[in-house]
């Protein structure tokens, strides 16, 4: 089967690689910096931005929060259904 990715440079601009569940987590970080993330229920998200920063904010449902995050908290989270998407 012919694999568009096979080869490719790993661009920020898209598209994803893969798409992971997300549990939220006060003391892990996802697997690798994800480009963005996917909610599919809305309320508040807090999470660790890619330069170390926590941030929080109110997305509704089915969103794509296009920064980098290192870790999703669970102290803070409400909303549901989040998936981080991959480069790597």
């Amino acid at each position: 089967m012919f694999n568009p990715f096979k080869n490719r440079q790993i661009p920020l601009s898209g598209p994803a690689f893969d798409i992971t569940p997300v549990t939220p987590d006060d003391g892990a970080d996802l697997p690798a910096v994800s480009v963005a993330l996917y909610v599919e229920t809305g309320g508040t998200l807090a999470f660790v931005t890619a330069k170390g920063a926590l941030r929080s904010l109110s997305v509704r449902d089915f969103s794509i929060l296009p920064v980098g995050v290192s870790r999703v908290m669970q102290t803070g989270t409400t909303a549901a259904g989040i998936h981080a998407l991959m480069v790597q």
